[in-house]
């Protein structure tokens, strides 16, 4: 039984949801390159391997995987690798299990922020762009 098909939709949904699980990575990581400086002392805080190479993976993640995703160009590789760099962000960045209180409340909520994000991520990655893309499949 088919409750609701989409299926006329279906490439405008798909553009919607790369610009809007994109919006996220794309204004950080252009925070991220124009206070590369903080980006490297908040790398180091929070225990990133070398802490200029991580926040330059970040910067090129996070800005230019996002903007690529984004024209729905390279789509499905990308969103994959995107959300593996976004569950490691999320256990490097948001370790709440070492954590208590308040703190510990609002990592726990950016790990599963996290996750969840991946989880896009991975769909993104198994349907593909759609045809409002440079990819057009």
């Amino acid at each position: 039984m088919q409750y609701l098909s989409l299926d006329k939709y279906r490439n405008g949904v798909l553009l919607a949801a790369r610009i809007l699980l994109m919006i996220l990575f794309v204004l950080f990581g252009w925070q991220k390159i124009t206070a590369f400086g903080a980006t490297v002392g908040y790398m180091a805080s929070v225990g990133a391997p070398v802490p200029a190479i991580s926040a330059a993976i970040a910067v090129i993640t996070e800005l230019g995987f996002g903007l690529l995703i984004v024209l729905g160009y390279f789509t499905r590789p990308l969103a994959l690798l995107m959300a593996i760099y976004t569950v490691v962000t999320a256990i490097i960045g948001h370790p709440y299990w070492g954590m208590s209180g308040m703190d510990q409340y609002m990592a726990m909520i950016n790990f599963y922020k996290n996750i969840s994000i991946a989880g896009g991520l991975l769909l993104l990655a198994f349907t593909g762009p759609g045809q409002y893309s440079l990819d057009r499949r």
